[in-house]
């Protein structure tokens, strides 16, 4: 596997709105460090939130996770579609529709790339509450390398009162370390 040197920060979102919603996160987030490719920094709150796009669904749980790696893009998001399937994702179906978990690559530091499968920062992260939030509950000052605002500006300006984001009652606790 190529790898970027040093190991670089990134932030993935996750989310779940089949079966056990928060535990196919944590499973998700479980798998994500298991074996050493990524080691997890940072864990925001876990929130319940409205679908976007295609409303015709249950509610998701989401988070946002900082993790550190030295995969490549291309192949960390190899290892998150691996992820995926292995928790029971189908490939193909409806576009924003149901998902037993979903890992999106949101940013790489401040790299900018975009390739056909994959584009960083991931390119509607500044108009969902559901990835922003959970960002900002991480560190609201890191910076969209495009837009060169930080992600609680962002999520300031943000103007749609159709993205419900409510956070669970019970959080789990996790720390760099995993589950505690």
């Amino acid at each position: 596997m190529a790898a970027l040197s040093p190991a670089h920060t990134v932030l993935i979102s996750v989310g779940s709105n089949l079966g056990d919603k928060l535990d196919n996160c944590l499973q998700g987030i479980a798998a994500l460090t298991k074996g050493g490719l990524a080691r997890l920094e940072g864990v925001s709150r876990f929130y319940r939130t409205s679908p976007v796009d295609y409303t015709d669904q249950d509610w998701f749980v989401n988070a946002a996770v900082k993790i550190t790696t030295d995969l490549a893009p291309p192949e960390l998001l190899r290892h998150l579609l691996a992820i995926q399937q292995q928790m029971g994702r189908k490939s193909g179906g409806i576009r924003f529709g149901p998902r037993v978990l979903d890992l999106d690559i949101l940013l790489v530091g401040d790299r900018v790339m975009r390739s056909p499968d994959l584009e960083i920062p991931h390119p509607r992260m500044h108009k969902r509450a559901f990835v922003l939030q959970p960002i900002c509950d991480i560190d609201p000052a890191v910076i969209h390398p495009v837009l060169g605002r930080s992600v609680a500006d962002l999520l300031n300006a943000l103007d749609d009162a159709d993205q419900q984001i409510v956070p669970l009652t019970d959080q789990p606790m996790l720390t760099k370390g995993g589950l505690s």
